[in-house]
């Protein structure tokens, strides 16, 4: 039956249309989509906000790189400013352009993230779904199991693959909290066949600081950890590594996998500095730790109307984004932006401060993140494709102001913006994810 409709339909073709009927039917799916391109072409071309929108956010990320100067000599930032006046393509040096920008509601990225007065009642709350998260961990609590391989106190490297006997302190302590942390839990099992996790207990700060491996062996170091246990485990080799994991919050952990490429794509990272704009870090299967500097004693509360400045940042300048903040607002005095040390401790500046700047440095994590919620301090993010820590549980939106680069110039209006109440609701949130 098929056959005879088909010999049907041709015989119709070739006997009851002309040759130019025919060659109609071969042009017209051409024409038709040539016409769509046309209207598509059209519809950009007058599309006036786009286009405007695309141009300026393009001037102004290629000019940053082009920012850092830092004389050794005197380790102060030198911006060279002056020398393009009249260039157009400077990021700063053009005043129209920054009002330009303040005019543009669409730049003000504190309404975007809903802390400008309007409609944000779904921006007030410190978890995304706070009664499924409490249903999931509960679950995870019951049933979660990870196996930790396994490492005695006589291995040449226990300094290494074994949790710190005393509390860990400074920058890059997390890494070696999480660590005591599970090995203190009931999640750790010691049967692997229940386990749904394999942990890697190396520290990659510890390598770092030990002499017989330093920076330039870590590389070599995992290579040979990962082909250790390759040959003495099978689990490993059961999924390539996928139900594996590591820790690092130093950012010289991106370099761990190095030699051992293939394990990389498959191996779950759980690191601080967790930028989705390099390879190194996929979001997806990857991991975003907080970075913390322990803190004693318990957080201190001060009102948000007894904090008397805007904004504060203070740190060094070894990035093209801090250089631009401070040529911006050095000198301004509802945001202190210092470069270097303070004379002062921390958390004065901290405690008197409504919004704590976290700006971008070699990496896109700091510290200051975590300082500003113990000290109810809201965050200030100013670092682009940072995947922030649990952000598919925490809603950041609530308790933090996410700023781009390019919103440096306007950021004051950004944050004045924000009205004393909303200001209140982040303080806080910032309580309660601390």
């Amino acid at each position: 039956m098929g056959k005879q409709s088909s010999s049907l339909v041709y015989q119709i073709f070739q006997h009851r249309f002309p040759a130019t009927f025919k060659g109609f039917f071969y042009f017209l799916p051409i024409s038709l989509a040539l016409t769509t391109l046309l209207l598509i072409f059209i519809y950009i071309s007058t599309t006036a906000n786009v286009t405007k929108t695309q141009s300026q956010t393009t001037l102004y990320l290629q000019t940053l790189p082009s920012l850092v100067n830092i004389d050794q000599t005197s380790n102060l930032p030198i911006v060279p400013f002056e020398d393009n006046e009249d260039d157009n393509d400077n990021l700063f040096a053009d005043p129209s352009r920054t009002a330009r920008l303040s005019r543009a509601s669409q730049w003000l990225l504190g309404n975007l993230f809903g802390l400008i007065d309007g409609n944000d009642t779904n921006n007030k709350e410190a978890y995304h779904e706070g009664d499924i998260f409490l249903q999931d961990y509960k679950q995870m609590n019951k049933s979660l199991k990870i196996y930790v391989y396994p490492h005695s106190k006589d291995d040449p490297f226990a300094n290494v693959l074994l949790p710190p006997d005393t509390d860990s302190k400074g920058n890059y302590a997390s890494e070696l909290m999480f660590k005591k942390a599970l090995m203190e839990s009931h999640f750790v099992t010691e049967d692997p066949n229940e386990a749904h996790l394999f942990y890697m207990p190396f520290s990659i700060s510890s390598m770092r600081s030990d002499p017989r491996i330093d920076v330039h062996g870590i590389p070599d170091f995992v290579q040979n950890y990962i082909s250790n246990i390759t040959l003495k485990y099978p689990y490993w080799n059961r999924t390539g590594g996928a139900d594996h994991f590591y820790v690092a919050c130093h950012s010289i952990g991106k370099i761990a996998f190095e030699k051992a490429f293939v394990a990389k794509l498959n191996v779950i990272q759980l690191v601080c500095s967790s930028t989705y704009f390099p390879s190194s870090y996929l979001p997806h299967k990857d991991a975003s730790m907080p970075q913390v500097w322990p803190r004693g004693g318990d957080p201190p509360n001060l009102l948000t109307s007894q904090r008397k400045r805007l904004a504060f940042f203070a740190g060094a300048v070894n990035s093209p984004v801090r250089i631009a903040l401070l040529k911006v607002w050095a000198n301004d005095t509802e945001i202190f932006a210092h470069f270097g040390r303070l004379n002062t401790p921390y958390s004065e500046q901290f405690l008197g401060s409504k919004f704590c700047i976290h700006v971008k440095g070699f990496e896109v994590n700091t510290a200051r993140v975590a300082d500003a919620l113990f000290y109810g301090c809201v965050p200030i993010i100013l670092a682009n494709h940072y995947d922030l820590p649990f952000t598919d549980i925490l809603n950041w939106k609530s308790f933090s102001v996410v700023v781009h680069h390019i919103d440096i110039p306007v950021l004051k209006k950004i944050l004045q913006g924000i009205s004393n109440g909303r200001v209140r609701d982040a303080t806080k949130q910032c309580a309660e994810s601390s």
